[in-house]
């Protein structure tokens, strides 16, 4: 039997002393800690940060800096520098890695599958032919096969 080693996983798995609070906020304000949280772009109202628990290699996070659920509550601004940051990324990702095609969307509410449904992001997802398989159906596991680390010093230095 082959073993599949993914250590990052076990922050998602093990429990978790709960924090106050909403967690793109907290990453909002404390830029000191960019590298720990995995932001890697800022402008003045938004960020883009890896997400830890990623549907695919280079799944990122584009996300205002205000809390704001709704579209409508955002800006021209905001609205705008979202846009601008999701064009970027987007061309940064193809520079890195390259990939076929993209998933760009937002979920609003948790029942449209929001993780964090009360501050607003938008999901860029890379996609590669044949990336997906069976390891989701026959063990509810998804293959990544890049570290997060690895992929956050590739787009730090573009």
């Amino acid at each position: 039997m082959e073993n599949l080693w993914a250590p990052w996983r076990m922050d998602y798995i093990k429990p978790k002393r709960k924090q106050s609070g909403c967690l793109l906020c907290r990453i909002a304000r404390d830029k000191s800690h960019d590298r720990k949280n995995l932001v890697f772009l800022r402008t003045k109202a938004a960020f883009c940060v890896l997400n830890k628990f990623p549907y695919s290699n280079g799944h990122i996070m584009i996300c205002p800096n205000a809390h704001k659920r709704h579209l409508r509550q955002l800006n021209k601004e905001e609205i705008l520098q979202l846009s601008s940051l999701v064009i970027q990324t987007q061309d940064l990702l193809h520079k890195v890695l390259r990939p076929a095609g993209y998933n760009i969307g937002i979920n609003l509410g948790s029942h449209a599958g929001a993780g964090i449904d009360k501050h607003l992001h938008i999901h860029l997802v890379p996609r590669w032919r044949g990336d997906t398989n069976f390891m989701p159906v026959i063990s509810k596991t998804k293959v990544i096969p890049q570290s997060l680390d690895s992929l956050f010093k590739k787009l730090k230095k573009r």
